[in-house]
């Protein structure tokens, strides 16, 4: 039996480092592919020298050629400009919507049953600009950005309650970014909400310090921004839908009223498995919370105004 297949477009920091995570977990034979002549070459003779240290049998290759992604089961899209610091995710969006769009077209003429992964900036966004470019249903386009959000509100929560990070499990809702939407009353540790575990104060420094996660790691980079928990995000998607798991992850689809959305990609709890999105699962959100993820998603509608048609 010929194993999976996954596309990743982009060689850099996190598109490589995804390649990496996915064959190193064997969940599939990986074909890394940029613009830049050599760069997806190099990097994945330099996987593929890892594997028999590593134990895994699954190819990498990389290349310049779409052709090469024929058939593919998933494309993870991670090409466009990384955010500098200073620079806004709004002020990304012209040059990646461009890129996206490319990419994308490219991609589904040779694989056109594949599930699009998109990971580009600004996220909500650029899954607008997939859609539109790839002519796929809903379950088929799907944003990676809950599962990163939800992983660093775990990773602030584990370290504040000095606990294992296995046992946490936290949901962020909404917009990619600033107006993000962190549930303290869905966030657990071993079944315990946070919200009896950690005062009102405390809670919000962490909401407010994943709210910033990604700044927070731009700045410190100072030429770059994250890759190595973006491309885990990925990687478990990855696994979920391969594998037909049916795991609740944090993921922005597009809304046709759930929530109160309506044509609009916004991070919801949905069931990925074999054909993707396999459902978006419904949470009762209180007045607050409603209205948290209302702002958040008149921030991604602001964004997608501003598309370039």
């Amino acid at each position: 039996m010929s194993r999976p297949k996954v596309t990743v477009i982009g060689a850099g920091n996190v598109g490589a480092t995804t390649a990496q995570r996915i064959a190193e977990a064997g969940l599939a034979d990986v074909v890394l592919v940029d613009i830049v002549e050599g760069l997806p070459q190099g990097k994945a003779l330099d996987l593929a020298e890892s594997a028999p240290i590593l134990g895994h049998d699954c190819q990498i290759t990389g290349t310049n050629d779409y052709a090469d992604t024929a058939g593919s089961d998933i494309v993870v899209v991670t090409s466009g400009l990384a955010r500098q610091p200073g620079m806004s995710r709004d002020d990304l969006l012209a040059k990646n919507a461009g890129i996206v769009g490319s990419v994308v077209r490219s991609a589904v003429a040779v694989s056109p049953q594949a599930i699009l992964i998109i990971v580009t900036n600004p996220l909500d966004a650029m899954c607008h600009i997939a859609m539109r470019a790839s002519g796929f249903p809903r379950e088929r386009v799907i944003g990676m950005a809950g599962v990163l959000d939800s992983a660093r509100f775990r990773t602030f929560m584990a370290r504040e309650l000095g606990v294992s990070v296995t046992s946490t499990h936290a949901f962020v809702l909404g917009g990619h970014g600033d107006t993000m939407v962190p549930l303290p009353r869905y966030s657990t540790v071993a079944g315990v909400p946070l919200t009896e575990l950690l005062s009102a104060e405390r809670i919000q420094a962490l909401v407010t310090r994943t709210r910033n996660g990604g700044a927070e790691v731009v700045a410190l980079l100072k030429t770059g921004s994250a890759f190595y928990a973006p491309a885990a995000s990925v990687a478990q998607m990855t696994a979920a839908i391969l594998g037909d798991t049916k795991a609740i992850l944090p993921c922005a689809v597009l809304l046709q009223g759930e929530y109160g959305a309506h044509d609009l990609f916004v991070g919801v709890p949905v069931k990925l498995g074999r054909r993707g999105m396999e459902e978006i699962v419904p949470i009762e959100l209180t007045a607050d919370e409603q209205a948290e993820f209302d702002r958040s998603a008149a921030a991604v509608r602001e964004l997608v105004d501003h598309l370039p048609a």
